[in-house]
């Protein structure tokens, strides 16, 4: 795979630890350390005391990236205080991954002087500028416009689960007369039945005074007979006879 372009671009690389280093010690434990060299970029981590043959570092570096040159080289070393640093092993880290991809989890094999096997070291690496295809994980999107009637659709009734209740239709009572209270009174006549329709025809009217019709039948006692103006005609026998003079 070609990867141009990096010249210049930053890489993080950070030193995991070391498992199943070779031994350079005989009586204590050995102090390991690891150097890292990038063309003329050399840098080391901290000595981890009595580490072993697996010690831990989690030193974190950051390098200027040079066009062409595609791996670092990493050695590990013994600490000693009075004598010059035991060699355990070196080797080679590639970046045709982490270039390619961004990001590199491995661990690489060391060496001893003759070719023989030293440990292994761990190392994590970080490019940020990497040409890899953008992945998602979330579930993709419905196309625009698409109806969203399916997202929120009801989901099947699961198995074994009880069906719905039947449907109850429900009829109001009759109406009632409202309740005698003193805040509503008279009752509304509307909550009463209506007063029953005559189909006969109204009731004939009576002869009025003047002619004139009366829903009231006359009195059933007659007018007064006495008249003064006729009592020497004699219009009316039996009447109240005058007063005396």
């Amino acid at each position: 795979m070609s990867i141009s372009g990096i010249h210049g671009q930053l890489l993080e690389v950070t030193v995991v630890g070391c498992t199943k280093l070779k031994d350079t010690e005989w009586i204590s434990r050995q102090d390991p350390y690891v150097c890292l060299e990038y063309a003329s970029t050399k840098v080391r981590t901290p000595t981890c005391t009595d580490g072993g043959k697996n010690p831990t570092f989690q030193q974190k570096f950051v390098f200027n990236l040079i066009e062409g040159l595609r791996e670092i080289n990493v050695s590990v070393w013994n600490s000693n205080t009075i004598t010059t640093d035991d060699f355990i092993g070196s080797g080679k880290i590639q970046l045709l991954k982490v270039l390619s991809q961004g990001f590199d989890d491995s661990s690489w094999s060391l060496q001893t002087k003759t070719g023989r096997h030293a440990g292994e070291v761990r190392v994590i690496m970080h490019y940020a500028n990497s040409n890899k295809p953008a992945t998602s994980y979330a579930p993709s999107a419905p196309p625009y416009g698409s109806p969203a009637a399916s997202l929120y659709s009801t989901p099947p009734m699961a198995t074994g689960s009880y069906p719905p209740p039947p449907a109850v239709s429900y009829t109001p009572p009759a109406a009632y007369p409202a309740p005698h209270s003193y805040s509503s009174y008279p009752p509304n006549p509307t909550a009463y039945p209506p007063p029953p329709m005559y189909h006969s025809q109204p009731p004939p009217a009576y002869p009025g005074p003047h002619g004139a019709p009366s829903p009231y039948p006359p009195s059933p006692y007659p007018p007064s007979p006495y008249d003064p103006s006729h009592y020497h005609t004699g219009a009316y026998p039996g009447a109240y006879p005058p007063p005396p003079y």
